[in-house]
């Protein structure tokens, strides 16, 4: 797999030419410190790059192929499995870009300017830009008039639909294509002319020249200030009443949370057995807790996909397929248990057993390198045990349908963003109801559906569930669930 990979790159470095890795490189710049780029002379450095920083992996294409499509290659995209079509509903849905919107921007408004345009920006420049870093080489200047004429065959000011094609045959020839303005660019950006927040130099000399493309920076500041009104509407900032002659406090920093910024924000997948091959009874409620999921999380944008009544290796073997998908433009996967087992295993339908420790490690940073860093979350619903807490004085609850699932505690592997929500402590019942559904589940749906909007996190909702099915009793005893978690950030989940 790694050697196909290598491979690939191989073969799209050597199909980019000169002007489209300084096309790469600029549009990479808010990810890669400048210094590294400018040493950059071959696209096989530059991949390397990518690679050091983790923003290419074998299991995560994104990145790269979000370059590609900017760079308009399709045909080295469509090497990466991906087509336009595809890119254009991807990058539609808000927070799935991950190159910054200000340097697209740039770069859109550098392919937009013909030959012509770029000699007459750099003279509207030279007051601001010293002339020796605007001026081009002797080789390439002799060359201006024919780039130049080539660029506009068809209509005055109309650029080429493939420039990198003809820049490729000159390129042969021992030839360098004109000064692009990606670099006059990036010594407007040195100089401070043009900024992030402030674009208005860039804006007065365009409107001189090309005032169709300075409308470009007038539509994308109108989306960013609607964007930053949303934001501060979702997400008011608190402000404190200083005492009289102190200086202004400042808010104290949220706590970080998990990007949950893709549609849909990752696989749900349900392992529901309802039928057991020598059982006479089967587990009545589990269609019902099947149907909460499912309602609960594809309201939260998650692919939710539930597979029913599976023996133990088709367990493992389910697990293992979803942890051998492309979550790289996902944020997050989730897998709900819902059988009988025993202590650290999970029992298929077929009886035979399967330990929770090889499910878990399925979604190892090893084993699935795209959900690196990623929320990874399983619950389950099950015993840990077949003895009953002592009663307690509380509201009685479902006493008489209950029945209880035999199935295990779980450590988790030594590893970070794993969060396991158990119906029980360990040695322990838990209870499901036959018509309505398990007390855990049924009782973490209805706090997800009350919380999310909220935008209560994970844990804050599970602590919540803790407290609810902690104060009930079942049959004459009592339930009590366990949060195992290394989640190294809050997860808060989008509403739609």
């Amino acid at each position: 797999m790694n050697t196909d990979f290598h491979k690939l790159l191989f073969d799209i470095s050597e199909a980019l030419v000169a002007d489209e890795l300084e096309a790469l490189k600029f549009l990479s710049l808010d990810d890669i410190p400048r210094r590294r780029l400018e040493a950059i002379r071959e696209p096989k450095a530059f991949f390397e790059v990518l690679q050091e920083k983790g923003l290419l992996e074998a299991g995560n294409l994104s990145f790269l192929r979000e370059l590609l499509y900017r760079i308009r290659r399709m045909d080295l995209l469509a090497r990466l499995g991906c087509s336009r079509e595809e890119m254009d509903r991807e990058l539609r849905v808000p927070g799935r870009a991950q190159l910054s919107a200000h340097r697209v921007l740039l770069y859109g408004i550098a392919e937009d300017l013909t030959a012509g345009d770029v000699a007459s920006l750099k003279f509207l420049l030279q007051e601001q830009i010293p002339k020796k870093k605007l001026q081009e080489n002797a080789k390439t200047a002799q060359l201006n008039d024919l780039t130049a004429l080539h660029l506009n065959t068809e209509a005055q000011q109309m650029p080429c639909r493939y420039p990198h094609r003809c820049f490729a045959l000159l390129k042969r020839s021992g030839i360098t294509p004109p000064q692009s303005f990606l670099k006059v660019l990036l010594e407007m950006e040195k100089e401070g002319i043009i900024k992030e927040d402030d674009l208005e130099m860039l804006k007065d000399i365009l409107k001189k020249v090309r005032p169709d493309v300075k409308k470009k920076i007038d539509a994308y500041e109108e989306r960013k200030q609607e964007d930053n009104s949303k934001e501060k509407l979702h997400h008011p900032v608190p402000v404190h009443a200083a005492e009289q002659g102190a200086e202004r406090q400042t808010a104290q920093p949220l706590v970080e949370s998990y990007k949950m910024k893709n549609n849909p924000h990752g696989y749900c997948v349900i392992l529901n057995n309802y039928k057991f091959r020598n059982l006479s009874q089967p587990r009545e409620g589990t269609r019902k807790d099947g149907e909460a999921v499912k309602e609960v999380f594809t309201w939260l944008q998650f692919e939710t996909v539930e597979h029913m009544d599976l023996g133990a290796e088709q367990i493992l073997a389910k697990v293992e397929e979803y942890s051998k998908k492309d979550h790289s433009n996902m944020d997050c996967f989730v897998c709900f248990i819902l059988s009988h087992g025993e202590k650290d295993k999970v029992k298929g339908v077929d009886d035979e057993l399967v330990n929770i420790k090889d499910l878990l490690s399925c979604f190892s940073g090893s084993n699935c390198p795209s959900l690196v860093g990623k929320p990874k979350l399983f619950f389950i619903q099950a015993c840990q045990g077949s003895v009953g807490h002592p009663p307690v004085t509380v509201r009685e609850d479902f006493s008489e349908h209950l029945q209880t699932d035999a199935v295990p505690p779980t450590s988790i592997p030594d590893q970070a963003d794993i969060l396991v929500g158990m119906a029980t402590v360990e040695d322990y019942e838990c209870y499901r109801d036959v018509r309505m559904g398990s007390v855990y589940i049924q009782c973490l749906c209805e706090k997800m559906k009350l919380l999310c909007p909220l935008r209560k996190d994970l844990v804050t909702i599970l602590t919540e569930v803790n407290k609810e099915v902690g104060s009930r009793v079942f049959r004459g005893q009592k339930q009590m669930p366990k949060i195992t978690s290394t989640l190294r950030k809050q997860l808060i989940f989008q509403i739609p």
